[in-house]
């Protein structure tokens, strides 16, 4: 496979970008050797620099439920264009995809439209230390919010696969406000509420994890938590920023029954544009400026060309709720092909999945939390992965990331991605 004009970019960028990209898990720096650059994509394929072409199975980090570029969204886009692209002051558009958000996730009363995933959670944060005056929070020991400097403290994602899951520059100030629990564990959540009584203002945690890899929350655990959180008058976040509109359509708080206070989402609903929300209780969403004092803004917050994108999305989940149908078929016939390959090679390596999001680890055994993420072979991950590229076959270059089904593959798709897993296993086992 021929990657000269990606190497050469990858060398000239280090020149000038950090790392030579502009987000941190790009570099390949776990898996080994130079990232691709990408061209364009379409539906399940992306193609790179170079021409090589791939079946891929990012989808710009979940945002791209149907795919690279439907024409739907395409189309939304280039009507927004038609009209402006920035205006800074509130439109139509904002409002309809206040209602439909509303409408789709029932525990959000009122939203407010952000520019990302970490500046919904940053202020999720915020608005429950506002609401509650108190000023820690709990969150989950490789879960990943974002890059605020008190969400990373053991964090996942890129901090995790970077090694470095508490960053130099956050302060001791800001890491002592932040207390972590372990995921799926109340006893651990219980210490620390009893140990601050009184001082934590939120518990914020994905309700499915997606950044330590893909890892399943324990039912009665969630349960335990949303009653404890009540019981003691804290916030409970739940960051959707990877689940909400992926794993169904009210998110994962609609698998499991549960209600948050707050929520966060991010880029899918601006489908793959840069964008974010958070909301949830109207007596917490009212205290956030300028109907309240906790003050929060920005100038690009409900632009038209993300708005746009956001309710064609949107609009299409709630005319069509066949989509999750089908996008768990396509995941379950890849999961069932994965786990054939696994009992025919005679390795039990851990399989999560939930919906459309799915990860193996290059470990025995289950994983359900970050102490058991962590056994996982990562070197050999890294060897799999690339011998999953040479064989056109896109994977997030980290073991702690997710993949992502989209309604775009195809059961050739599949089939190809099955037999290149196979190969790929019998190389690096």
């Amino acid at each position: 496979m021929n990657t000269q004009k990606s190497e050469k970019l990858f060398e000239e960028a280090k020149k000038y970008i950090p790392g030579g990209v502009n987000s941190p898990v790009r570099a390949f720096k776990s898996v080994g050797g130079s990232p691709v650059f990408i061209k364009k994509g379409y539906g399940s394929k992306i193609e790179d620099v170079d021409g090589n072409e791939y079946v891929e199975y990012i989808g710009s980090w979940g945002p791209h439920l149907f795919g690279h570029n439907p024409e739907f969204i395409k189309q939304a886009l280039l009507r927004a264009v038609e009209n402006g692209t920035s205006f800074g002051a509130p439109t139509e558009l904002e409002v309809e995809m206040a209602k439909l958000i509303s409408r789709l996730v029932p525990s959000v009363e009122m939203v407010r439209m952000v520019n990302s995933g970490t500046e919904a959670t940053m202020s999720a944060i915020r608005a429950a230390r506002g609401f509650t005056k108190r000023e820690k929070f709990i969150k989950f020991e490789g879960c990943y919010h974002g890059h605020a400097d008190y969400f990373l403290i053991k964090a996942g994602s890129g901090a995790l696969t970077l090694g470095v899951p508490t960053s130099p520059g956050v302060t001791q100030g800001n890491a002592s406000d932040t207390l972590v629990a372990d995921y799926n564990d109340i006893e651990s959540v219980k210490k620390l509420v009893s140990s601050n009584k009184g001082q934590v203002a939120a518990v914020i945690i994905e309700p499915v994890a997606g950044n330590m890899g893909v890892v399943k929350i324990n039912e009665s655990f969630l349960k335990e938590l949303k009653t404890l959180c009540e019981e003691e008058g804290i916030v409970l976040i739940f960051d959707e920023v990877m689940t909400g509109f992926r794993v169904a359509k009210g998110g994962a708080q609609e698998i499991y029954g549960i209600k948050p206070d707050l929520s966060t989402f991010g880029k899918i609903i601006g489908s793959g544009l840069p964008v974010g929300a958070f909301g949830g209780r109207k007596d917490i969403m009212e205290m956030v400026a300028p109907s309240g004092p906790i003050y929060q803004a920005g100038t690009l917050s409900g632009n038209p060309l993300a708005m746009s994108a956001g309710y064609a999305t949107l609009s299409y989940i709630k005319e069509h709720p066949e989509v999750y149908r089908t996008l768990e078929e396509k995941s379950q016939y890849l999961e069932e092909g994965f786990r054939d390959n696994l009992k025919a090679l005679s390795k039990d390596y851990a399989w999560n999945r939930v919906g459309s999001m799915m990860c193996m680890f290059f470990t025995e055994g289950s994983v359900t939390n970050f102490a058991s993420a962590v056994k996982s072979d990562t070197a050999m991950y890294g060897k799999y992965f690339h011998e999953m590229l040479k064989r056109g076959i896109y994977l997030a270059p980290a073991q702690f990331e997710a993949m992502f089904v989209s309604t775009a593959h195809t059961k050739e798709d599949l089939d190809r991605t099955i037999k290149a897993h196979y190969e790929s296993l019998k190389v690096v086992i």
